[in-house]
């Protein structure tokens, strides 16, 4: 028993030594697929998507997925092995007979070819499933890009309002000082500047924090790039939302819905054919030590199906199969009404942004330019000014975030469809 102990051990470490290696070396790869770093210049919309189409992690391990399908195609192809058994009857040798004897397995029911079969549409679901995280990813960056891009604007705005409240302070500290105003003036113009830094603290924080979301979906925790260049104004135009249904059929979602049906009907198929049993046909010789001769031995083993007929495990794939057609038009119901929605979303985000850069802004802008030359001139007090900005930059921010809903729903549009619409 020790003698056969050791070699087996031996084999053992082999073994386990080859998949240590296996991966480390698959650790490796993924290391050097997230070791993909932006450049500290400006960053536009394609380098980045570029950057997470080489380094995302997620897309990582949809390629290792594939690649660990590739094995089951392998797999699924070969023959069962052969097999070699030997005996022998009675110890004494004059009477001994050694028995030696070749068996081989005979598949019935076209089971090789239904496993080949469930291969390719594994194979073809592991694409799918690649191609749906991509599209994922390709959203999750427009998103994230335009989150950037409105935070740098947002936090111009603030910006450009702490200039405006200290600017206002020290007028009114001014006129105040020369007797032309009340204290309360300059009280309420410090109350404005303290909100005026809250706001630009604020917006640092959020441009700090979708700075870091952006690039982290290319595996990067701190971000290199020193600004994100793009225009937030330019809000895509898509195609009427009929031309966007019909294009749905081909979704990633939906073709891989679909995937999952067809590898559902081949595992169902592979499950059926295995309710036909298998023979083993076997070929061997005898050796007879008393007739002193050797005699050629044949047989033929057929299991009976009497109880296991794997009827378990068909019902059980067939109701799979019936589950996931269910699940796909659940799925189209799903996705049809979220395209509705997203690009209803897209349609008053678009039209919120127009009226407030067409109506609103120059409105606003015009009358806080004449309160504050108003209150400069002695003819305004500070609250005519105060109210002015306030309404200013509330506008300011409005069609920023008007514009910030209009490119996410453009990317949920992009996410559904698996396809660029436009940009």
């Amino acid at each position: 028993m020790q003698l056969l102990s050791q070699p087996q051990c031996l084999l053992s470490n082999i073994r386990y030594l080859f998949i240590a290696l296996s991966f480390a070396m698959l650790a490796s790869h993924v290391a050097v697929a997230t070791e993909v770093k932006e450049s500290s210049a400006a960053l536009t919309l394609q380098d980045a998507l570029n950057l997470a189409a080489k380094a995302n992690p997620e897309i990582a391990v949809a390629l290792r997925e594939r690649e660990a399908i590739q094995g089951i195609k392998t797999q699924a192809s070969v023959r069962p092995n052969p097999t070699i058994s030997t005996s022998i009857q009675d110890t004494r040798s004059d009477t001994r007979q050694i028995f030696l004897q070749l068996n081989q397995e005979i598949e019935l029911g076209n089971k090789r070819n239904a496993r080949i079969e469930a291969a390719d549409t594994f194979y073809s679901k592991a694409e799918a499933e690649l191609d749906s995280k991509k599209a994922d990813i390709h959203a999750n960056v427009i998103a994230a890009f335009y989150a950037v891009l409105a935070a740098q604007e947002r936090l111009a705005l603030a910006k450009s309002s702490m200039e405006v409240a200290n600017l206002a302070l020290d007028a009114a500290a001014k006129r105040v000082k020369a007797g032309k105003s009340s204290p309360v003036e300059e009280t309420k113009s410090k109350i404005a500047e303290s909100g005026a830094k809250i706001e630009l603290s604020q917006a640092n924080s959020q441009l700090v924090s979708t700075r870091k979301r952006l690039a982290a979906l290319w595996g990067n925790p701190s971000p290199l790039f020193a600004s994100a260049q793009g225009q937030v104004t330019a809000i895509p135009q898509p195609v009427a939302l009929s031309e966007l249904d019909l294009m749905l059929e081909n979704s990633p979602a939906i073709k891989l819905a679909k995937l999952e049906v067809n590898s559902r009907v081949a595992l169902t198929n592979v499950e059926r054919s295995k309710t036909t049993p298998n023979i083993t046909i076997s070929a061997g010789v005898v050796n007879n030590q008393e007739l002193g001769l050797n005699q050629a031995l044949l047989g033929l083993t057929v299991p009976i199906p009497l109880f296991d007929r794997n009827q378990g495990n068909l019902q059980e794939a067939v109701s799979r199969k019936y589950k996931a057609e269910d699940e796909l038009i659940a799925l189209k119901s799903q996705l049809g009404s979220n395209l509705s929605s997203q690009y209803e979303r897209l349609n008053v985000a678009r039209q919120a942004s127009e009226s407030l850069r067409t109506e609103i802004l120059p409105s606003a802008q015009s009358a806080f330019d004449a309160a504050n030359k108003g209150f400069t001139a002695g003819k305004f007090n500070f609250l005519d000014v105060l109210d002015a900005q306030r309404t200013l930059f509330q506008a300011k921010s409005q069609y920023n975030q008007a514009l910030l809903e209009a490119h996410q729903a453009v990317a949920e549009i992009e996410r559904i469809l698996g396809d660029v619409i436009s940009h």
